[in-house]
């Protein structure tokens, strides 16, 4: 996906991903991550919060810096912002023990996110294409520590039903991506745009280790 996609799906509120309050696979197998958590393609979701509260520091990297203003204004929190790398256009936003870095992921350093210790995905990897993927797992590599644990959400249907995103990913995929995945649950989709396309799809939830 281009980055002009995302941010014309956020200038138009066309943002049906977002879910509002923190994800079910989250509130139920949160306790495999620890540490400080890093959420890829974060946007402005509840998740975040969830995560603070539960005692974790944050660090997220979104696109669209119009969803990690919307975040903070949204949660009433004031952050600071600033640009600290002068060779990037990357924006910190900073507010208790959550940051928020605004840009683009496929450039982000791991001097920018700091350390990691558990990775959180529902929304990153299920947002590119297959060609994308590939180069997403990789910039991952690069970011965290090996053997980095985490949670990762994915969904799987009939592409010739429907296109993306959220793009279809099956088992075999995740496990070619991951050192471990472990499928912890599977359920029927029956809401967002695939359960209001009635189309026949499953949302996975694994702990993979990276």
């Amino acid at each position: 996906m281009e980055a002009d996609f995302w941010k014309e799906r956020w200038a138009e509120g066309k943002i049906g991903f977002h879910q509002g309050v923190a994800n079910e696979y989250l509130v139920a197998h949160g306790e495999r991550l620890f540490g400080r958590v890093l959420v890829p393609l974060c946007g402005k979701t509840e998740d975040l919060a969830y995560l603070a509260s539960r005692g974790h520091d944050v660090v997220g990297v979104e696109l669209v810096e119009d969803a990690v203003a919307a975040f903070f204004a949204e949660h009433k929190l004031t952050p600071t912002v600033d640009e600290p790398w002068s060779d990037s256009t990357h924006r910190a936003y900073r507010a208790g023990v959550i940051t928020l870095i605004a840009g683009d992921w496929f450039t982000a350093t791991h001097e920018m996110l700091g350390t990691v210790n558990s990775v959180y995905d529902r929304a990153a990897l299920v947002a590119m294409p297959p060609e994308m993927r590939v180069a997403y797992v990789a910039h991952l590599r690069k970011l965290v520590p090996r053997d980095t644990r985490g949670l990762l959400v994915t969904v799987a249907y009939d592409e010739r039903q429907f296109e993306g995103p959220p793009f279809s990913i099956e088992n075999s995929e995740v496990r070619a991506h991951y050192a471990h995945v472990e499928q912890l649950e599977e359920h029927v989709i029956t809401t967002g745009r695939l359960g209001e396309a009635n189309i026949d799809a499953v949302e996975r939830c694994y702990a993979i280790t990276i």
